[in-house]
């Protein structure tokens, strides 16, 4: 299928590895021009080679996201390297494992400053050229726990959760413009970010990796993890032509494993 967005530009966020960088490559495998972020310059280099080996043009920005003053500074960058950005991947790195409860003020705050306020201000940044030009996709990647809280994950269902209020209210602020606005949510998929969270189980539980693995798989309806190429698909898919009249809404990339409605 063409999706109809070759040519476009996007900027996908802590794109070094995992699902950011699978999202990016991904958008790149459809003729978009990709621009990412990251804290890592030697991974994010990585992630620029990938995207070029499409045969697009790709450009990395050291970014820790924390540093949310810096939105309106990246996104220009972007505009004068590749052009205007048309498709927004907000994707961010997960806060540790914590309960909900008596958790310093301080991680919050530090928390809320990486995961929410980039993706605001980032969004802030771009969104007014999509308005102009009519057309625009704003991708917002989260976690199952927004849907189905995740126990031992506190912090991260807390404040994931408000970015799909604010996704889906921005959605019918954009709708009229042609600008599109979805969440889309991980399951369980092969990346780094699952395999601490599987050890972190493991150490916490005091059980050997290979079951708690076992367990989370038998959890799973599908009988196994994701790959991250599957989770870029759906990405693409999200801001695609064809996707056009797709806003408001979360897509569950999980293999069937979230239980709720």
């Amino acid at each position: 299928m063409d999706l109809g967005i070759a040519g476009r530009v996007a900027l996908v966020t802590a794109a070094s590895s995992g699902l950011g960088r699978a999202m990016a490559v991904a958008l790149a495998a459809e003729g978009v021009d990709v621009a990412v972020t990251g804290r890592d310059r030697e991974r994010l280099d990585a992630t620029v080679a990938a995207c070029a080996e499409r045969g697009v043009r790709a450009t990395g920005t050291v970014w820790d996201l924390s540093d949310h003053d810096r939105a309106g500074e990246v996104a220009a960058r972007v505009a004068e390297e590749l052009g205007p950005v048309d498709i927004l991947v907000n994707n961010t790195g997960g806060p540790p494992p914590t309960p909900a409860l008596e958790q310093d003020t301080g991680l919050w705050q530090e928390q809320y400053a990486a995961m929410v306020l980039p993706v605001i201000a980032l969004t802030d940044a771009v969104v007014g050229g999509m308005r102009e030009r009519r057309w625009g996709r704003i991708i917002t990647s989260t976690s199952s726990g927004a849907v189905a809280p995740i126990p031992n994950l506190g912090i991260s269902n807390t404040l994931r959760s408000s970015l799909h209020a604010w996704s889906k209210t921005a959605a019918r602020e954009l709708a009229p413009f042609g600008v599109t606005a979805n969440v889309i949510v991980p399951g369980r998929v092969a990346t780094s970010r699952t395999e601490a969270l599987d050890r972190a189980r493991a150490e916490r539980e005091g059980r050997p990796l290979a079951e708690v693995e076992a367990d989370s798989r038998a959890a799973i309806p599908a009988g196994r993890y994701g790959d991250p190429e599957e989770y870029g698909a759906v990405a693409a898919f999200l801001a695609s032509e064809q996707a056009a009249y797709v806003t408001g809404s979360t897509v569950r990339v999980d293999g069937g494993l979230i239980p709720t409605l």
